[in-house]
């Protein structure tokens, strides 16, 4: 028996989603619409397969990839959403997702993805591959200007984008208030802006971070 836990806020797609896997008399399905009674089930329950949304209100399903797998380490995690994932799939990958999964794709591509990840094989779509990893964040501003941000540039204004102050963020990372501050000089000269706040609009309007995340 394949044990299935199905996380998404929306109902009718988790409900529905539920009663389709249920076909298969090799599935057991559990259903939830807050991610905040994941981690409870998590402890008490042992789930193969978790079916995350990647866009929910109290907690995105990268957040909860991350607080599934402290406590199951060998969880098999696949995102399932109906948005474009290529922003977030390095941040996806990083974090241990076993797969991904469209919300627009067919049963039968549903139930394989759900085997292949009980096997130990990823699920990604051939759209994504050449993306696999991909060196650097790339986009266009409004002005034309083609523009990307660094692992640790990134790293700082996803901490910005949560609120931490610079003395924060150079704890975090283990370097002086200076250099992250030297950090954001440039990521506001690539971006054209001259504060933090008009930065993280920026990203998030060129794409250069995940909007579930920013």
């Amino acid at each position: 028996m394949i044990n299935i836990l199905i996380v998404d806020d929306h109902e009718i797609v988790g409900e529905g989603t539920r009663n389709l896997l249920l076909s298969e008399p090799d599935f057991q399905v559990d259903y939830v619409r807050c991610s905040k009674e994941v981690i409870g089930l998590v402890e008490e329950n042992s789930y193969d397969i978790y079916l995350v949304d990647l866009d929910m209100p109290e907690k995105n399903g990268l957040d909860l990839t991350n607080d599934i797998l402290k406590i199951d380490e060998n969880a098999r995690v696949l995102i399932f959403t109906g948005h474009d994932i290529a922003v977030h799939f390095n941040y996806l990958i990083d974090a241990g997702v076993s797969g991904f999964i469209s919300k627009y794709s067919s049963k039968r591509q549903l139930m394989r993805a759900i085997w292949s990840a009980t096997e130990g094989l990823a699920t990604v779509p051939i759209e994504l591959l050449s993306r696999l990893r991909k060196g650097k964040n790339e986009a266009v501003l409004d002005n034309g200007k083609k523009i990307s941000l660094t692992q640790i540039e990134e790293g700082i204004l996803l901490m910005v984008s949560k609120g931490l102050k610079n003395e924060e963020i150079a704890e975090e990372l283990y370097m002086s208030k200076r250099n992250v501050e030297r950090y954001l000089t440039e990521v506001f000269k690539k971006l054209s802006v001259s504060s933090r706040s008009e930065a993280i609009v920026k990203v998030k309007q060129v794409g250069l971070l995940p909007r579930v995340m920013v």
